[in-house]
């Protein structure tokens, strides 16, 4: 009488063993699901900084293909194609983003920085007025000053300036912007300030470099100013230099830069070497 009590135990072990090995199964599914998951969001972020532009525009792309449903290969697709300098696709992608209905403040933002790179500016205005005035970000605030620079609206521009320097631990590119806007109107002693303060943050950053030394030449001040630079960059600070001085009518301290400027290049100073010539066959 007791066999088929032990074989209903039996039975009912073996069903829980399944059930186990069923939920194991499941569980190890799952895990492998989350690590794959894991794995991609880790290569969507190194696509996103760390990669080379054009490989992160292929990875997208081919995501896309099977998955093109998927807003956040899209977003990853137009933010590659923004980093590799392709400002008219970067302006369609971002579109794409933005018709699916799941675009963010952050979205239209970049999307704004693409029609602005792409030289459609009353687009770019008419993107960021949609965005409420609550989204307060360093970058909306940077495209808001380029917006109103280039529009002339110079105390639009020196308010969102500032305020975008507010908003940054790293403000180099926006002083500079900043300083330019300043030189574009003649305020050149604040534009000199401004390209100083830049390099403090950056000194790495020759743009703002050559910006400054474009702020002392329409000053006519010849003279290099004490920041750090390569010999390579300091033949290059001094033929802008010559060239301000030239400008302005100041030749002869134009063409002694711009021989010191081919002095001091470490190598063969094309530009300059032509740039002196030039100046010679015409006195």
């Amino acid at each position: 009488m007791r066999h088929p009590m032990i074989l209903s135990a039996c039975m009912a072990g073996v069903l829980v063993l399944a059930a186990c090995g069923e939920t194991g199964e499941a569980e190890a599914t799952r895990a492998v699901q989350d690590l794959d998951l894991i794995d991609e969001a880790n290569l969507n972020e190194i696509m996103l900084t760390a990669a080379d532009p054009e490989e992160a525009v292929s990875y997208y792309r081919r995501a896309l293909e099977e998955q093109p449903e998927r807003v956040d290969l899209q977003r990853g697709l137009a933010k590659s194609l923004a980093r590799a300098g392709r400002a008219t696709e970067a302006v369609g992608a971002w579109r794409r983003v933005i018709d699916q209905g799941e675009a963010d403040h952050d979205d239209r933002v970049a999307y704004a920085d693409a029609l602005i790179r792409s030289n459609d500016w009353d687009a770019a205005a008419a993107e960021l007025d949609s965005i409420p005035p609550t989204h307060e970000t360093f970058e909306r605030y940077r495209l808001e000053a380029m917006v109103a620079d280039s529009k002339e609206q110079w105390d639009r521009a020196d308010s969102f300036y500032e305020t975008a320097v507010g908003l940054t631990t790293r403000p180099a590119g926006v002083l500079n912007n900043w300083g330019y806007s300043k030189l574009t109107r003649g305020d050149y002693a604040e534009a000199e300030r401004l390209f100083i303060e830049a390099i403090t943050y950056d000194s790495a950053l020759f743009t703002a470099k050559n910006n400054l030394v474009m702020a002392r030449g329409a000053q006519r001040n010849y003279s290099l100013p004490v920041i750090t630079m390569t010999q390579t960059e300091r033949a290059r600070l001094l033929h802008t230099l010559a060239l301000a001085a030239i400008k302005q009518g100041d030749v002869n301290t134009g063409r002694g830069l711009l021989q010191e400027a081919i002095d001091t290049h470490p190598q063969h100073f094309d530009v300059a070497a032509r740039a002196l010539r030039a100046l010679d066959a015409e006195t």
